[in-house]
């Protein structure tokens, strides 16, 4: 593990996270799903923004062992799209800041990169390109990805062979049914 570490918080500072070691992967998400929660997100008054304008969510994967929710785990609300999906988004109710997406059959920890730092390192993928509005050319600066990409897949791969293929609970947040 490396010794970096981050912080992340809501907009009125009540919630914050505490991660330690360098992150899985930066991306940036153009999926059906992502862009539905976001749309949904940002239509309640007060929301924070997390689409882009070519309606990609940028985020930042960290392993579940890695973070902890340090102050506000009782102000983090789960919506989901349907009641039945696996993947929860976590907002901070008190100031309705979205936190972080939790795929909760897996190892790893979604963070919105809004709520990061500004020294986080850059995007190096486009992730479900193909999901994308029509219309959207994206830049060729970073890889764009129709789908998932054997890099992500191999990433999130090493990353749960080094927590020995565990899928630990995130300390301080709300606790999921496991499917």
């Amino acid at each position: 593990m490396t010794d970096e570490r981050a912080s992340a918080s809501c907009r009125c500072g009540r919630v914050a996270l505490e991660i330690a070691g360098s992150p899985i992967l930066r991306g940036i998400c153009y999926c059906a799903s992502c862009q539905q929660a976001g749309r949904r997100h940002q239509a309640v008054s007060g929301a924070d923004a997390v689409l882009a304008e070519d309606g990609g969510t940028d985020y930042v994967l960290y392993r579940k062992d890695r973070v902890r929710c340090s102050s506000g785990g009782e102000l983090l609300e789960e919506r989901r799209l349907k009641p039945e999906s696996p993947t929860r988004r976590m907002v901070a109710r008190c100031c309705n800041t979205a936190m972080f997406l939790d795929f909760t059959r897996g190892h790893w920890l979604t963070v919105y990169r809004g709520r990061l730092p500004g020294d986080i390192p850059p995007a190096t993928m486009r992730m479900m390109t193909a999901d994308r509005p029509e219309g959207v050319i994206l830049p060729d600066d970073i890889a764009n990805y129709p789908g998932h990409s054997g890099k992500f897949m191999l990433k999130l791969l090493g990353a749960w062979m080094a927590m020995g293929f565990r899928r630990p609970d995130v300390e301080g947040v709300p606790q999921v049914r496991r499917s």
